[in-house]
Order: C-alpha cells, then sequence, then structure tokens
C-alpha cells in the first residue's frame, strides 16, 4: 500500500473551512459567478497553494471539454532527430496554451497502439505521431476520434495529412556534390526499406547516381534499421568484403554513421578510410571529426510548427488541411580527406 497521501478537494475545503461547493468555485475561476467573497477565496487559495493541490485535471477536462494537452508519438527518444522534434514542439504548445505528453513506440505498432490508447484515455486533444506502421487503416481508426497529424514520415492516405523534410532533393544534391565521375564508387548505409524517409532517401541516392552517370551496383545498398549496431555490422562486412573501405558512403542517419565511424576507429583506421563521407541528420560533433562529414540536417523547427499549426486548426473545427513538405539544409564542411 502507498505511503502518499493525496489530497482531495474535500480536504482543502475541510482545512479553509468552507463547503466542498464553495472550494470547487473558487479553485477552478468561477468564485466571482457565484459571489464568494474576497475573504473566502484567500482562504482557499491560500489552503491550496500551502499543500500544493491542484483540482482535478480530468474532472476541469470533462467539464469544459477540452484538456489543453497534445500528445507526441515518436519511435525513439535516443534518435536525434526525433528528439529535437520534441524539443522543438514543447515550446511552442506552451506558447499557444498546450501541455505536450510524449511517448515512445520503440519502432513496435503494438508499443505504440498502447501509447496512443493512453494518450486518448487522458482527453488529449489532439496527436502527432511519427507512425511505425505502413497500413494507413492503423491510423484511420484514430483519426475519427480526434484531430491526428503525422510528422517526418508520410503514409499516402488523404485522411492523413503529414509535414515531412524533402529528403530526396537534399539528398541527390549533396549525394551529386560529393561524385565527380562515373567511375566514383560509393556505398548507401539506410533503415527500413519500407518507411517513407527510407524510400525518399535512396531515391534521392539513386537520382543523384544517375545525375553523375554513375552505374548503381547493388552490392552497394545496404539497408535495415536506423540504429549503431547496423552502421558498425554494414561497415564491418564492406570491410571485409572489399578489403579496404568504400571510396564513398552516404549513411541514412546520424545514428548508422555513428556505427560506421565506431568500426573504423576500432581498428584505427581512420588514414585509410573513406575519401568522404555523406549523412542524413547533423550534430555539432561533426565538425570535430578528423574526417570530413557533409551532412543534411532537418529544420526540425519548421516541421514542429507546421504540425502544430494544422493540428491545431483541426482542433478548431478547419476542414483536414494538405500535406507540406519542408526543404531539409545542406552543410557542407571544407576539411580535406
Amino acid at each position: 500500500m502507498s505511503t502518499y497521501t493525496r489530497l482531495t478537494i474535500d480536504d482543502i475545503a475541510r482545512m479553509a473551512g468552507v463547503s466542498r461547493t464553495t472550494a470547487s468555485m473558487v479553485l477552478n475561476g468561477r468564485a466571482g459567478q457565484y459571489r464568494i467573497s474576497a475573504a473566502t477565496q484567500e482562504r482557499v487559495l491560500a489552503t491550496a497553494r500551502d499543500n500544493n493541490f491542484q483540482p482535478s485535471h480530468s474532472a476541469r477536462t470533462l467539464r469544459i471539454g477540452s484538456s489543453n494537452t497534445l500528445g507526441l508519438v515518436v519511435p525513439e527518444l535516443t534518435n536525434f532527430a526525433h528528439a529535437s522534434l520534441a524539443q522543438a514542439m514543447e515550446p511552442i504548445c506552451h506558447q499557444v496554451g498546450y501541455q505536450l505528453l510524449v511517448v515512445t513506440s520503440n519502432d513496435d505498432p503494438e508499443q505504440e497502439k498502447a501509447g496512443i490508447e493512453h494518450l486518448i484515455a487522458r482527453q488529449v486533444d489532439g496527436l502527432v505521431i511519427v507512425p511505425c506502421a505502413i497500413e494507413s487503416d492503423v491510423y484511420r481508426k484514430w483519426a475519427t476520434r480526434l484531430p491526428l497529424f503525422l510528422v517526418d514520415r508520410r503514409l499516402d492516405d488523404p485522411a492523413l495529412p503529414y509535414v515531412v523534410s524533402d529528403a530526396e532533393a537534399a539528398v541527390t544534391e549533396l549525394v551529386s556534390d560529393t561524385l565527380s565521375s562515373p567511375d566514383d564508387e560509393i556505398y548507401y548505409f539506410g533503415g527500413q526499406p519500407d518507411f517513407s524517409p527510407s524510400i525518399d532517401r535512396l531515391k534521392g541516392f539513386c537520382a543523384a547516381l544517375a545525375r553523375k552517370g554513375v552505374a548503381v551496383q547493388p552490392e552497394w545498398i545496404r539497408a535495415r534499421d536506423y540504429r549503431r549496431s547496423s552502421g558498425y555490422e554494414f561497415m564491418r562486412a564492406c570491410y571485409l568484403e572489399l578489403g579496404r573501405y568504400p571510396r564513398f558512403l552516404f549513411t541514412g542517419s546520424i545514428t548508422l554513421l555513428e556505427g560506421a565511424l565506431a568500426f573504423i576507429s576500432e581498428h584505427d583506421h581512420f588514414d585509410i578510410a573513406p575519401k568522404r563521407l555523406v549523412t542524413f541528420d547533423d550534430h555539432n560533433l561533426l565538425d570535430c571529426l578528423p574526417l570530413r562529414v557533409d551532412s543534411i540536417e532537418q529544420d526540425s523547427n519548421a516541421l514542429a510548427a507546421a504540425s502544430l499549426e494544422r493540428l491545431l486548426a483541426m482542433i478548431g473545427g478547419d476542414p483536414v488541411p494538405a500535406s507540406i513538405t519542408i526543404p531539409a539544409k545542406l552543410h557542407r564542411r571544407i576539411r580535406d580527406a
């Protein structure tokens, strides 16, 4: 049994020497409407303040029909892009009077389902989701219950609006800059091949090679997930197969890059490492590496602002908004290999 005591409004009323109804009216901001004296109001408020008491959020939600909370569902907070998204979204929510509740799915549809159901049970006014399933029916069901907006990953369903980065164009441009000859060799380390970010990044990669007249070799393309361990294994396999490192390398996330660099560092191979690396996602630590790493930075602030603006419009009764694509930023680092 818990040793903690949970105060109720009845306890505050008793300590303040007023009725439960009077305490409720004061604590819920309706004292003026019922002409409760200033002295009584101050006594109730002081009692609540001294005991760190807050009125029931659930009761207030039922009374006014809004919880002033929003839910954000992301696969992993250890994923730099998703952590940046959550960090960007929280202050914007606060500015417009909403509290943000964050849950993680671990890229597991069942865990995601449980998290979404928990947020709905908490009476959130709307949901922003980085989906971990590719079937739109999963999210259509929830979209009929409350306003819902997808971010970072899209599904091809007009009932599920989204805001994503223009990954294809960014990857095409930066990888094109990397290549100089049709004889160049560049490997691709990617994540879940069925998710829209992976599809867009691979399309951009292949478009860059086509632009430069480089014939894509099947063994150059390696995809599994965006975990650090996968980047390590991809790099290890390449080195063992080739007896050297690829001349150039593109990684679809900074976590995959971390894994690739971990293998190189473990063997102290920085002097024979890929001549140039390109990665999706950016971090200031890339400025400090002995290798040149050009990167693509998602605009987390723009993604957060665009998704929240549209979600709040839906909460306000507007029709389902159009989806939107946000340009990504290119970060070219000038350093010799």
